[in-house]
């Protein structure tokens, strides 16, 4: 089982904010099948102020190539993630088009 941590900020908006996390609440079950079907196993997703963390545990099917050709290929993806666009913003240190980034690891106990 492989660990990725990823992180991403919302738009600075209180009201923005609420509306994401009320998103999160009841995403569907067609959303969370693309995920698990891309083999992540476990997905959490925190927030401080407009900072997301997310954390994601996969098995060996998982590549981040084949979840990125997975969800071009579904129509409910794209329109979730239409939707999400319109509530994030990317990272300082983000390339052109990118969201999440895969943080580095720098400590292990």
């Amino acid at each position: 089982m492989k660990r990725y941590c990823l992180a991403l900020d919302l738009v600075d908006d209180p009201q923005m904010i609420s509306e994401y996390e009320a998103y999160h609440r009841k995403v569907s079950a067609e959303i969370k099948k693309s995920i698990t079907d891309s083999g992540i196993t476990v997905m959490d997703i925190y927030r401080a102020g407009n900072r997301l963390f997310m954390i994601m545990e996969v098995d060996d099917t998982f590549s981040f190539e084949r979840k990125d050709a997975m969800d071009a290929a579904n129509p409910a993806v794209q329109v979730w993630e239409q939707l999400m666009w319109k509530y994030q913003q990317a990272l300082p240190v983000a390339k052109e088009g990118e969201k999440w980034i895969i943080m580095d690891q720098i400590f292990t106990l």
